[in-house]
């Protein structure tokens, strides 16, 4: 007999796991016809609300660690749509700026979080609920970042 805490259809970390893989798999052709990965269009909006950061911002922005940001960055100048430059006070700190192809990246993708969010809409999943729905997860997210589960 299983226990039921060994039961998939008893564990959040799996409706949230694949709620994070069918959303990212909606995205994907919508980003794929620009050349863009899900975690580059993550960067990119950190970007359009604030450009010209330090990579460390980044990727506390996007609750990431530096080694994992970095290579993407890499990429994404390699592709044009960033410039890295060192840092003008601290020549160790690497300043990310968006192009102009990543500035006008912004106007191509404008429909896409909406068609996207409006495809999550649902029975119990309404524009009025939406902002709960962030609250949850948001506090999730604080829960899991202040206190880690530890066995």
């Amino acid at each position: 007999m299983i226990k039921p805490q060994f039961k998939l259809d008893n564990q959040i970390c799996f409706r949230l796991y694949t709620a994070s893989r069918l959303i990212t798999q909606a995205y994907h052709p919508m980003l794929a016809a620009q050349g863009l990965t899900y975690p580059q269009y993550l960067v990119l909006m950190v970007l359009w609300e604030n450009d010209a950061q330090p990579v460390n911002d980044i990727a506390k922005r996007l609750l990431l660690e530096t080694n994992t940001v970095t290579p993407l960055l890499k990429r994404m100048e390699t592709e044009g749509i960033v410039t890295r430059t060192r840092g003008r006070d601290d020549a160790r700190q690497m300043i990310v700026k968006l192009t102009k192809k990543g500035h006008d990246l912004q106007e191509k993708l404008t429909d896409m979080p909406e068609a996207v969010g409006s495809s999550l809409l649902c029975e119990t999943v309404t524009p009025e609920t939406v902002p709960s729905l962030y609250a949850m997860l948001d506090g999730i997210i604080n829960q899991l970042l202040s206190c880690p589960p530890s066995l």
